[in-house]
């Protein structure tokens, strides 16, 4: 979801309101273990579809990332972290199959040691994020919210963090 075109000058992400950040990932432990991990790393992309298919499910933006040759990552920002939970449980989604999945080898004690999982779900309130971004095209938060000019929330970090919601 992340944009190509390169806005120029220093802008910020338009968020309003709380922002709900899922960081999620695996670890391959044993890179001959190709069969036990593979699986879980073709998921992530399934889910990702599955969700952009279908908007109203609440993801607004992700960034798929690496942090070794082992390990890998997506940073999502979402809607609400009700949106979150509600696709986490949904019968008719393929992250379901995929945890039932996970759920059956973990019981069997097959896998274990192969791969390892993470997530980290954060709910930041309003006035406790702030960004920034020069030269550079949507990305991250300014993908999932919009962008917008810096000065329209001020040139500092600490304007930028005491920016609230008209509405709020």
């Amino acid at each position: 979801m992340s944009g190509k075109t390169v806005v120029a000058g220093r802008t910020t992400a338009a968020a309003e309101g709380d922002v709900v950040v899922l960081l999620i990932g695996v670890r391959i432990n044993h890179f001959w273990a190709v069969h036990h991990w593979m699986p879980v790393l073709t998921a992530m992309p399934r889910m990702l579809r599955e969700l952009r298919k279908d908007p109203g499910r609440g993801l607004l933006n992700a960034v798929l990332l690496t942090a070794s040759p082992r390990t890998y990552y997506v940073v999502q920002y979402w809607e609400s972290k009700e949106k979150l939970y509600g696709y986490a449980h949904a019968p008719d989604a393929f992250h379901r199959v995929a945890w039932a999945a996970m759920n059956r080898k973990e019981r069997k004690g097959k896998g274990r040691g192969h791969v390892g999982l993470w997530h980290e779900t954060y709910v930041v309130p309003e006035g406790s994020y702030e960004s920034i971004y020069a030269d550079m095209p949507a990305f991250g938060l300014a993908a999932a919210t919009g962008v917008l000019p810096i000065e329209k929330r001020g040139r500092s970090a600490k304007e930028r963090f005491a920016h609230r919601r008209v509405d709020a």
